[in-house]
C-alpha cells in the first residue's frame, strides 16, 4: 500500500525539505540579493571553462549527495555567475533585481504549473489577460488579443506566421505548396530573429527584404515602397512589414505612421497580433476539451506554439502592484535622465566621442586611448580603434569591475554600447563607467 506521506526528500522527510529550502533562501539573499547588488562586490568572478567545470564539480554521479553538499553546489553557482542584478553591469538590454519581481517568480516556480489552461492556472489565465489588457491600452488598443511569450525571437516568429496565416491561411493544413513567393520586409537594423524565424517557417531567408535605414538607424519609407515594388515585380508576394520600436544597438523608432500608410497602400501585415488561436490552434482533446463546465475562451494554450508555457505575468503584475503605473513611470524617466546625464559627461571627457546623439536609452560611444587622440585621419585608425573595446572588455571582465557590451555597426569600428536599465543606477554609477574605461585604456 502506499505511503500516504509525501515523498520531499531522501529520507522522506518533510521537515528536512523545509530547512534546506530555508538554507537555499538564505544563500539567495544573502549572495545574490546582498552582495549582488553591491557596487563594493565583482561583477563576476571570471574564470577559464576548463577551471570553472572542475570548481563547479559538474559531473552528475550514481549516489546521490548530502545537504551540505547540495548547498555548496548552490554558493558554487551562485559565485560564479555573472551579477546581472549589479550596478555595474551594463552588458545587455536588463539589468537589476526588483524584490516584487523576484517574489512573483518564487511564487511562480513553487507552484510550478503551466499556463495552458484555466483548468490548471486559474489565477494566472486572469492575471495574464489584465496585465496585456493595460499594456495594450498604453499603445492605445482597446481591444486585442496576445500572450507572454519567451523572449524577442519566438515574439518575432509569431508575427511572420500570423501574417502569413492572415493572407493565406490554407498554408495552416497544406503548409508550403499552399504558398506562392512570399516577401517580408524590414530595415537592416531589425533583430537577426527576422531572418531566422523566416528559415524556421520555410519561407528562407531570400524572403526576407531588407529596406535601408537613415543614420540614425529608422527604416526609411521612401525605400520600403521601393522594396515592394521590386518583390512584386520579381514575382514575389509582399505580406509583411516588421518594424522596430528601440532597435538593440542604437535604440532607433521607426516611423510607424509613414509605414503604415505604405502598408495600408500595399494591404500589408504591419506586425500587429489577433489571429493567434486560428493561427496556432490544434485543438489537442485531451486538455482542450470543448464541453468543460466554465469558459473554455479562457483555455490560451492553444494561441501558443509551445503548449506548455510557464507563467511570466506574475513577475510584472507584481512588480505593477507594488510600483503603480506612477512609479513605473518614474523609473523610466529616470532611466532617461540618467542616459541624457552620461551623454553630457561623455562629451565633458578627452577621449571618449559618441556614435551619434541617443533617441532611446542606448548610449553608444568609443573610446578613443591617448595613442589614437588626433590620429583620426591616419590610414591605419579605425582598424586599431576597432581593437580597443574588446581589449578593454577583457580586462574588466577579468577584473570583475564591471561588464558592458560592445559591436561593430556597418562601416563603424567597434564601440560600446551602455544601456541604462536598472532602476538601482545613479549619477555615481554612470562616473564610474567613464572612470574605469579610463583606468583601464590609459596605457594603450
Amino acid at each position: 500500500m502506499a505511503d500516504s506521506q509525501p515523498f520531499l526528500s531522501l529520507d522522506g522527510d518533510p521537515v528536512a525539505a523545509e530547512a534546506l529550502l530555508q538554507d537555499v533562501f538564505g544563500i539567495v539573499v544573502d549572495e545574490v540579493i546582498r552582495k549582488g547588488t553591491s557596487a563594493s562586490e565583482k561583477v563576476c568572478e571570471w574564470k577559464e571553462p576548463e577551471e570553472l567545470k572542475q570548481l563547479l564539480d559538474l559531473e552528475l554521479r550514481h549516489e546521490g549527495e548530502s545537504q551540505e553538499q547540495i548547498l555548496e553546489h548552490c554558493r558554487a553557482v551562485i559565485r560564479y555567475s555573472v551579477k546581472t542584478c549589479h550596478p555595474r553591469f551594463f552588458n545587455q538590454l536588463f539589468s537589476g533585481l526588483d524584490p516584487h519581481a523576484l517574489a512573483g517568480r518564487i511564487v511562480t516556480e513553487s507552484l510550478n504549473t503551466s499556463q495552458y489552461t484555466y483548468e490548471i492556472a486559474p489565477v494566472f489565465v486572469l492575471m495574464e489577460e489584465e496585465v496585456l489588457k493595460k499594456l495594450r491600452a498604453l499603445v492605445g488598443w482597446s481591444s486585442g488579443d496576445g500572450v507572454f511569450c519567451p523572449g524577442g525571437s519566438i515574439s518575432n516568429m509569431y508575427a511572420v506566421n500570423l501574417a502569413r496565416y492572415q493572407r493565406y491561411p490554407d498554408c495552416k493544413q497544406r503548409g508550403l505548396r499552399a504558398l506562392p513567393p512570399l516577401a517580408l520586409f524590414t530595415s537592416k537594423e531589425c533583430h537577426y530573429s527576422i531572418k531566422k524565424g523566416a528559415a524556421f517557417l520555410g519561407l528562407g531567408t531570400d524572403s526576407v527584404r531588407v529596406v535601408e535605414a537613415d543614420e540614425r538607424g529608422k527604416m526609411i519609407p521612401e525605400d520600403l515602397e521601393r522594396q515592394i515594388s521590386l518583390a512584386k515585380a520579381e514575382g514575389a508576394v509582399p505580406f509583411l512589414v516588421s518594424a522596430t520600436s528601440g532597435t538593440t544597438v542604437l535604440g532607433a523608432f521607426d516611423p510607424l505612421e509613414a509605414i503604415a500608410d505604405v502598408c495600408q497602400h500595399h494591404g500589408l501585415w504591419l506586425h500587429v497580433d489577433n489571429l493567434l488561436k486560428r493561427c496556432h490552434g490544434s485543438q489537442a482533446s485531451y486538455l482542450f476539451q470543448q464541453d468543460k463546465f466554465y469558459d473554455v475562451a479562457l483555455d490560451t494554450g492553444d494561441k501558443v506554439v509551445q503548449c506548455g508555457r510557464r507563467v511570466d505575468c506574475l513577475k510584472l503584475w507584481l512588480m505593477w502592484k507594488a510600483q503603480g503605473g506612477q512609479g513605473l513611470q518614474r523609473r523610466v524617466d529616470q532611466a532617461f535622465a540618467l542616459a541624457r546625464y552620461l551623454v553630457e559627461e561623455l562629451k565633458k571627457r578627452e577621449g571618449f566621442e559618441l556614435v551619434m546623439e541617443p533617441e532611446f536609452v542606448n548610449v553608444c560611444f568609443w573610446f578613443v586611448p591617448p595613442s589614437l587622440r588626433g590620429k583620426k585621419e591616419s590610414p591605419d585608425y579605425s582598424e586599431r580603434l576597432s581593437k580597443v573595446a574588446p581589449i578593454l572588455k577583457e580586462r574588466m571582465v577579468r577584473k570583475g569591475s564591471m561588464m558592458i557590451g560592445y559591436q561593430p555597426h556597418g562601416t563603424r569600428s567597434n564601440f560600446f554600447r551602455m544601456v541604462v536599465a536598472n532602476p538601482a543606477l545613479t549619477r555615481a554609477d554612470m562616473d564610474f563607467l567613464l572612470n574605469e574605461l579610463e583606468r583601464l585604456g590609459q596605457d594603450l
